[in-house]
């Protein structure tokens, strides 16, 4: 059983290191994805420290139905079908897990989920550049990549590794993602780029890709993500839900110029002379 041949294309939202709100940004945009009417399902890939569970508001001890004593039905949240390591392992338990187990795990959660007819499957990776990276690009065709940063000057040395590896292994880069790109405060209204500002736009322009995002650094994101009601369902009619929907439009603007750049391959005709 193929269960990955319904998805149309898959996406991954990877960075170079943690705590730049990769997995915030993953979340909200598979939200945003379905908001716009498309089927999306949404991968924890995060096995160290899987944080969607909790983002999506899923019930602690919840775990996958299984099918046929191998395959899971993904777990339902907002609309969502979602699977993660989370869903499968106490959530206080240390994942000691040396690669090859890391790896196998991944692959079951992709390969072994019935994930049925999708228009995007969201992949919410790991930070870094390791096994599970070059795993899914093994696995099956990527539509391309999203890579999340902020603006200090440290995370945009570690997004231009990631950006290099998914270049390496072919994988098309749909754009970057500046997040907590400024704060406003919420009392006098000032913004100020506490991170910096202009380090998403230059790393772009320095690989040709576009900023398909830029975020505030809002205290309503963690307030309801930690709730397990993103801000997309909470408040939908909000200036950051707005930036979350038009990260998205951007990248399936990108999707299509993409499809559109293709080559075709050679068209060979057979004839009797």
């Amino acid at each position: 059983m193929d269960n990955l041949s319904g998805i149309k294309h898959v996406i991954c939202v990877a960075s170079g290191k943690g705590g730049v709100g990769k997995s915030t940004t993953a979340l909200n945009l598979a939200i945003s994805l379905l908001q716009l009417g498309y089927k999306t399902g949404l991968l924890d890939a995060d096995i160290y420290g899987p944080s969607q569970p909790m983002m999506l508001g899923v019930a602690a001890g919840t775990r996958p139905e299984i099918v046929d004593k191998q395959y899971m039905k993904p777990v339902m949240a907002h609309g969502l079908s979602s699977n993660s390591i989370g869903y499968l392992v106490d959530a206080n338990t240390a994942m000691a897990w040396r690669a090859p187990m890391i790896v196998g795990a991944f692959n079951q959660m992709l390969k072994f989920t019935l994930w049925g007819d999708l228009d995007f499957l969201i992949v919410d990776m790991p930070p870094g550049t390791g096994d599970i990276q070059l795993s899914l690009t093994q696995a099956l065709r990527l539509s391309g990549s999203v890579i999340v940063t902020t603006p200090q000057d440290i995370a945009l040395l570690d997004a231009r590794k990631g950006i290099e590896m998914f270049r390496k292994v072919n994988v098309p880069l749909l754009g970057v993602v500046e997040n907590m790109a400024v704060h406003i405060c919420s009392n006098c209204g000032h913004a100020e780029a506490i991170f910096g500002e202009g380090g998403g736009e230059k790393l772009a322009q320095d690989y040709g890709v576009t900023v398909i995002g830029s975020l505030p650094l809002d205290l309503s994101i963690r307030q309801h993500t930690d709730a397990g009601t993103p801000i997309l369902i909470s408040q939908p009619e909000s200036a950051v839900a707005a930036a979350y929907h038009q990260l998205a439009r951007n990248m399936l603007t990108e999707l299509d110029a993409l499809a559109e750049t293709k080559v075709p391959g050679p068209v060979i005709q057979v004839s009797d002379d």
